[in-house]
């Protein structure tokens, strides 16, 4: 009888370990989101745990949180997105491509899908899906990247194989593609309203280091002054704030 009850103790121990949060759930693909706005998170949790053979095992508002939850986790798919908290999803998707070769991720983003797809992909991401697309769009791209295989847009996808087609994967389609990443990301900030100090303190990096890379990008725009440079990037802005999601 005490054999008997050591064996129902120990069965019942495994079962608790098997329902604690954050355990592996058994037959499903992991996902790992990042995302800095929390609302978004929970209803991306929401929808992919609506599928049976999606789990969601961790989520982060930046790079830094979400580097330790993804080591700690070991997920299937990253899902990331272009702006975090503390520095730019391009480069956490390097830094994954770098440290997790095989790991997919995917990069579910407000912003425009021309202007980032191919930025993304080169930084190492296997997919693009912007926010504003149906919800059904996000778990097909996910089931792909899990396949191996690339997923963008039918439109995305179109120009991509054209541009290859055309000999043209080098030429910028839009002013805004000769910029770096970074360069990028400081005309975004700029966009935004922030200064100088401010974005120096974002990407923790240097005054003088992003006074250069404004100078560089007015140089590459043909902008002759800092407010002319600040109108601009506040004008695109703008321009994509009528894609995001309502």
């Amino acid at each position: 009888m005490a054999g008997s009850n050591e064996n129902e103790t120990q069965a019942t121990a495994d079962s608790r370990g098997a329902s604690l949060p954050g355990a592996p759930a058994a037959g499903k693909n992991r996902i790992f989101i990042v995302d800095d706005h929390a609302m978004f998170r929970e209803g991306l949790r929401q929808l992919i745990e609506h599928d049976p053979d999606l789990t969601v095992c961790g989520d982060a508002p930046d790079a830094a949180t979400a580097t330790e939850g993804i080591r700690e986790s070991n997920p299937d798919v990253v899902i990331v997105d272009i702006t975090l908290a503390d520095s730019s999803g391009l480069d956490l998707v390097k830094s994954l491509r770098n440290d997790y070769e095989d790991l997919p991720v995917l990069i579910v983003s407000m912003h425009e899908e021309s202007l980032y797809a191919e930025r993304a992909l080169r930084a190492g991401a296997m997919g693009y899906v912007m926010k504003n697309e149906p919800a059904k769009t996000v778990t097909a791209a996910i089931r792909s990247v899990l396949r191996g295989e690339m997923y963008l847009s039918r439109k995305m996808s179109s120009s991509v194989i054209s541009k290859f087609m055309r000999g043209e994967t080098d030429k910028p389609t839009s002013p805004l593609e000769i910029l770096s990443d970074r360069e990028l990301e400081v005309f975004r900030m700029l966009g935004q309203g922030k200064g100088t100090r401010q974005i120096a303190q974002d990407l923790g990096l240097t005054i003088p280091t992003i006074q250069s890379f404004r100078n560089r990008i007015k140089e590459k725009l043909h902008l002759k002054t800092a407010p002319e440079l600040v109108l601009h990037a506040i004008n695109w802005v703008q321009s994509e704030s009528p894609k995001l999601p309502g």
